[in-house]
């Protein structure tokens, strides 16, 4: 893949995890915007071990916590 390509999917994901952070209530948000923009951060020097990371973050947002409602609730 062309270094665009890979460029334009990581800013797409990166914009994603960002939305979803906004829509967390405030008790989870300000945790997980510090997780975000550690990631961004990393993002600038070390652009696959800030993808894996990216991978883990969105996970852990994909993730229902315990008193959550879930799908299905």
């Amino acid at each position: 893949m062309c270094c665009s390509v890979l460029d334009d999917e990581r800013a797409r994901r990166l914009r994603e995890a960002h939305r979803r952070v906004r829509l967390l209530p405030a008790a989870d948000k300000e945790r997980a915007a510090r997780r975000y923009l550690s990631i961004c951060d990393l993002a600038k020097r070390d652009p696959e071990r800030a993808a894996a990371r990216l991978d883990a973050f969105l996970g852990a947002l994909d993730t229902p916590r315990e008193g959550e409602n879930t799908q299905g609730d």
